[in-house]
């Protein structure tokens, strides 16, 4: 069946759009008419060739879902019924997949299935967190506060994320940058002066003679180079696919020197911002640590939150077989033990929280001030010092002018 973009005007005046399946213009017209709608404009909607092909569609970003909870947060707060909000949200949404998205999710709920039914089809979009707290919301009748908590959850998530991924992609910039300025050196710029300086016979210099036999390799061994790289890659991603092979790397990341230290924070404030606010929307323990565990990112954090799982099953309290585990401080255990005993558990996991962001703040800053230097003092030595050893025997020949 065929889809009309319409426009009409209420009884306000106010220009109303949307878009209807009918079997034609007249039914439309006929349907606008029966919602009080005085038909203006209605037009088949263009037909887009790669409306079926996931590769050509825009993929929808976790901006889009805050904005979603936040509309839809104000939409039910200011008492109107969830479809109508549904029906609004999809036709102001500019996210062509998101709009079928809201779209199969109007029409589920239509068909008498809960909201966090609904939502439940699209797990890439809305993971077991968000679900777990809409339904909690609806049995509440909070569905309003619900969204707004998710809403401010995953702002604060995506600003977190943004400021790790920011450290970490500063320093793969510079280093693939300086291995590509190195390659160039060899390859191109070091067979040049190789030629000069056979013309002119003797012996050189040592540095220059390494960098030379250097650049005859990576030259008649460059496709093997390549080929090996590209095989690394493969075999270390089949490995890291395996769950011996996650459980590895993911505990090697931890204990690294300086990134492990910004992972392990990070880790904390995801794990404690999570659990505070699935806490404080109803949703009992057991099933929250659940979805923070698969969410964790980390093989070996998420083996330690579910070993605290299985002790909280068996009757015990959080803090003790958290500090058990090894992965959280101290300080972050004896906390919650107090918000446990003082029956504020919710609040203090989302006072931890934010301290943990502020101190992820703080070691992004250190990490960003420290690879600064070090990068620049790397690319020096390489680039430098290759560049140095290609000109010595000009220097040595003038020496002997």
């Amino acid at each position: 069946m065929p889809i009309y973009l319409w426009e009409g005007k209420d009884r306000k005046n106010q220009t109303q759009k949307g878009e209807m399946k009918a079997e034609n213009e007249d039914t439309v017209r006929a349907s606008l008419t029966r919602m009080k709608l005085v038909p203006v404009k209605i037009k088949a909607k263009p037909k887009d060739l790669f409306e079926n092909v996931a590769f050509f569609q825009p993929k929808v970003k976790s901006k889009d879902i805050i904005i979603f909870s936040r509309q839809f947060s104000t939409m039910i707060d200011a008492g109107l019924p969830i479809l109508q909000c549904m029906e609004i949200l999809h036709t102001q949404q500019e996210n062509k997949t998101f709009q079928k998205i809201i779209k199969k999710i109007k029409e589920t709920v239509e068909g008498g299935s809960t909201l966090a039914e609904a939502l439940k089809q699209f797990p890439k979009q809305f993971d077991d967190l968000f679900v777990n707290m809409i339904s909690a919301g609806e049995a509440g009748g909070i569905l309003d506060t619900i969204l707004k908590r998710l809403a401010g959850y995953l702002e604060k998530s995506a600003k977190l994320k943004g400021k790790v991924k920011g450290a970490l992609t500063y320093p793969v910039i510079v280093l693939l940058i300086s291995l590509l300025v190195t390659a160039v050196i060899l390859i191109f710029v070091i067979p040049v002066f190789q030629e000069m300086f056979s013309s002119l016979g003797g012996v050189l210099p040592a540095p220059t003679r390494v960098v030379v036999a250097l650049s005859n390799f990576v030259k008649s061994k460059i496709i093997f180079i390549i080929v090996g790289i590209i095989l690394f890659i493969i075999a270390f991603k089949k490995y890291y696919s395996t769950e011996n092979g996650h459980k590895t790397v993911d505990r090697l990341v931890l204990k690294m020197p300086i990134f492990g230290l910004l992972i392990r924070k990070v880790a904390v404030s995801k794990f404690t911002r999570t659990m505070g606010t699935m806490l404080t929307s109803g949703v009992p323990i057991l099933s929250a640590l659940d979805i923070v565990a698969r969410t964790a990112g980390n093989k070996t954090i998420e083996t330690s939150i579910y070993s605290v799982r299985s002790a909280i099953s068996e009757g015990r309290t959080m803090a003790d077989p958290l500090l058990e585990t090894g992965v959280f401080p101290s300080m972050v255990c004896s906390m919650i033990a107090v918000g446990e005993s003082t029956g504020a558990l919710d609040t203090m996991l989302s006072k931890i929280a934010d301290f943990y962001d502020e101190e992820v703040d703080q070691a992004v800053d250190n990490l960003t001030a420290m690879i600064e230097p070090f990068m620049m003092v790397f690319l020096g030595v390489v680039v430098g010092g290759l560049l140095i050893a290609m000109y010595l025997p000009i220097f040595t020949m003038a020496g002997q002018i």
